[in-house]
């Protein structure tokens, strides 16, 4: 045997494996401490097929602004079990997830797998796979965003909710703290209310016109006269508006203005323009399957 007790401890250490998986990639390599990991990780690599079938609906979604302030990101990182989201080792590898989009600007989610991880010599994808051996859980990294510019970023319950706002105005209003205020704020309230679209220019047509059937049909529905119904539908469509446009939304903060007219308010403190550009908001495990546990067949299992 060409290594001891301290090497396979030593490997444990690095990869975080278990003892005997450390003891026999050793054996194989025989001794040679670089062999056995990335011996390791291509185990790593069946591994991880092999938990790609199970469902990673957990998770966090993390939103960060870099150290410049002028890009924002928002990524969403999936895992098998809310226990793990907890775990520093996948937070850690979260952060390096949206360091790597700050500074690659990778097009989509392939390409982000395919760039070398911020601070690492690994590619993303590597570290993915390495990620999945030592912490024994699917994890897909399943969407980002990114914007740059006048940007803010916001986290809400730990992980839960995720925004990144951008917004028009210049670095001398940038830099108030009464913008930055006014930035958190609208950034909370996309968290909270949760707006499909910006404002109306932003709602598809066929949105609109599918929303003017269904207004319709419910005031024929409701009996009403064929001579009003269009006032009606109009009347209707701008509150289908307010709740689904960010900036007709009513502020949640003071429910006598809107989104719009809160940051006009404080441009107008400023003696400038803020207009809000564009967000994103991600919501951990939205619109995916959800693993339901059955621990009395899980020990039955375990007994078996």
């Amino acid at each position: 045997m060409n290594f001891t007790a301290k090497d396979v401890a030593a490997l444990r250490e690095k990869t975080g494996c278990g003892m005997m998986d450390c003891k026999k990639a050793l054996t194989e390599a025989e001794g040679d401490m670089e062999k056995a990991i990335d011996l390791l990780r291509e185990k790593g690599l069946a591994a991880s097929v092999k938990k790609a079938g199970r469902i990673a609906a957990e998770g966090v979604a993390y939103a960060t602004v870099s150290e410049c302030g002028k890009v924002a990101v928002v990524v969403e990182v999936n895992a098998e079990t809310d226990f793990v989201a907890k775990n520093a080792e996948f937070q850690a590898f979260v952060k390096t997830c949206a360091d790597t989009i700050i500074y690659e600007n990778p097009a989509d989610v392939d390409a982000l797998l395919a760039c070398k991880a911020h601070g690492s010599e690994l590619t993303v994808d590597a570290l993915l796979k390495e990620k999945i051996l030592t912490i024994g859980e699917n994890i897909k990294v399943r969407r980002f965003d990114r914007f740059e510019g006048v940007v803010t970023s916001y986290v809400h319950a730990g992980g839960r909710i995720g925004v990144i706002v951008k917004f028009d105005t210049t670095d001398e209003i940038a830099g108030n703290d009464a913008f930055k205020t006014c930035a958190h704020n609208v950034a909370m309230q996309i968290a909270a209310l949760n707006p499909e679209y910006l404002d109306e220019a932003s709602v598809p047509a066929e949105r609109v016109e599918k929303e003017k059937e269904i207004l319709t049909q419910q005031i024929v529905d409701e009996g009403k006269p064929a001579n009003i119904a269009e006032k009606i539908v109009t009347g209707r469509l701008g509150k289908f508006f307010k709740e689904i446009c960010l900036v007709d939304q009513a502020y949640v903060q003071d429910g006598s203005m809107s989104v719009k007219q809160y940051v006009d308010g404080v441009a107008k403190e400023l003696g400038g323009e803020i207009k809000i550009a564009g967000f994103t908001r991600f919501e951990k495990g939205e619109g995916l399957e959800k693993r339901e546990d059955n621990f009395a067949e899980e020990i039955a299992s375990m007994v078996k």
